[in-house]
């Protein structure tokens, strides 16, 4: 049976096996760049984490003020000559930075999907000529840095593990489990 985490996931992967310099893998790019944060939204929304949903979305923020500051200072010209905001890639800090968020909140077991499916928003980007490989490898760089800076653990509400003293020599650990 599939994890109810890896079952939220499996939506992000599904165009990742998109042919080299197709259309249809572009697009992938452009939309993921979108669905994966707001995935990481929807994850963070169905565990009631307010907290969550408000570092995602303190961390997203930064991390678009961070590429489109660097992006308009820099100007390095794009592969395919339109323009000169190529670095960082913009679509991969944004697919990054839920994908960091999904990991450095809820750990590896959700992030590892999303991490996949943001690394083929990079892939995407750069199959298309949009941007060079070290764009895509700034925009991981700052998204995962932001996430790690915003992002707590997440401590479940309904779990409580706590040190207890039964006596002079009596030491143990209560657990307790709300359900």
């Amino acid at each position: 049976m599939l994890s109810k985490s890896l079952i939220i996931a499996l939506p992000l992967l599904v165009a990742t096996n998109a042919n080299a310099h197709s259309e249809s893998f572009e697009t992938y790019g452009d939309i993921g760049q979108i669905a994966i944060p707001l995935t990481a939204l929807f994850i963070a929304w169905s565990k009631d984490d307010t907290d969550g949903m408000w570092q995602l979305s303190k961390g997203w923020a930064y991390t678009q003020g961070i590429t489109h500051t660097l992006k308009h200072t820099i100007k390095v010209q794009r592969p395919n000559c339109s323009d000169f905001n190529s670095f960082p890639s913009g679509h991969t800090s944004s697919a990054f930075s839920g994908a960091a968020f999904l990991h450095h909140r809820y750990g590896l077991k959700y992030g590892l999907p999303a991490y996949i499916a943001a690394t083929a928003v990079g892939a995407s980007r750069v199959d298309a000529s949009k941007h060079w490989e070290t764009d895509v490898l700034m925009g991981a760089a700052i998204a995962y840095t932001v996430s790690y800076f915003v992002t707590s653990v997440y401590e479940n509400p309904d779990l409580i593990i706590a040190p207890a003293m039964m006596g002079k020599d009596a030491h143990g650990v209560i657990v307790s489990y709300r359900f």
